[in-house]
């Protein structure tokens, strides 16, 4: 086939297959996609800051302080919310849609973080916007609900493990003032619980990847001449 024969092919052949793809569905609508774009550019920012404001909405007194899972849902949870109404818009299919979907889930093993449970509903709402074909939404939303994930989570305390610390020495007066330091230095959280004739005992929270024997070493270290031993005992939840 010669080109100027490939090219007249072309040109009359494209402008039809385009409406027959248009004509089937093939390919969505993109001013309708664009325009829910420009809404989620808007809702999203405007629901996690709303939902901001009343996760970090001021304690009174008396009130038991709130923990920060809790608080990372609250705000996950407005996204969410602003998520699925983009995705049901004025269709009262997708919202049957939605809830029947929803119903599906069961959580047979317990979430530990409330928080992975509002993002298996920010899944689930980005899964239909893409079934829906509202493929720019539901590349933003991913964006965007990575971006308040990386927020929410980095102001999660830093990851520890507790122990009880049994320090037994001959002298715990002259060693207490040396092990503090020593605990700091190994990001150790401390509260000194008892202080006995031959024994110091703490409770320690130590981060997630501080072991305790390299602890250990660094304390009997203190007491060269000997008599010293240290216990370590895991505090359970």
């Amino acid at each position: 086939m010669t080109p100027a024969l490939l090219g007249v092919v072309l040109e009359t052949d494209l402008p039809a297959l385009a409406q027959e793809a248009l004509q089937w569905g093939a390919i969505p609508d993109l001013m309708r996609q664009l325009a829910r774009l420009g809404a989620a550019a808007v809702s999203l920012p405007l629901a996690t800051a709303l939902g901001a404001m009343l996760a970090f909405r001021p304690r009174r007194e008396g009130t038991p302080p709130r923990t920060p899972a809790v608080i990372q849902t609250q705000i996950l949870l407005a996204v969410v919310g602003a998520i699925v109404m983009l995705v049901v818009g004025q269709s009262l299919a997708r919202a049957f849609g939605i809830v029947g979907a929803a119903s599906l889930i069961r959580y047979r093993a317990k979430v530990e973080d409330p928080k992975d449970a509002g993002v298996m509903l920010t899944t689930l709402g980005i899964g239909l916007a893409s079934g829906v074909g509202l493929y720019l939404l539901a590349t933003f939303a991913t964006l965007f609900v990575l971006g308040v994930l990386w927020w929410v989570e980095s102001l999660e305390p830093r990851a520890t493990k507790r122990f009880r610390l049994r320090v037994v020495t001959k002298d715990p007066a002259a060693l207490k003032p040396r092990l503090r330091p020593l605990l700091r230095r190994h990001g150790a959280e401390y509260e000194l619980r008892s202080v006995g004739a031959d024994e110091l005992c703490f409770d320690v929270a130590l981060p997630l990847d501080q072991r305790t024997d390299a602890v250990s070493t660094a304390i009997l270290a203190l007491a060269p001449d000997g008599g010293t031993e240290v216990e370590w005992e895991e505090k359970k939840k």
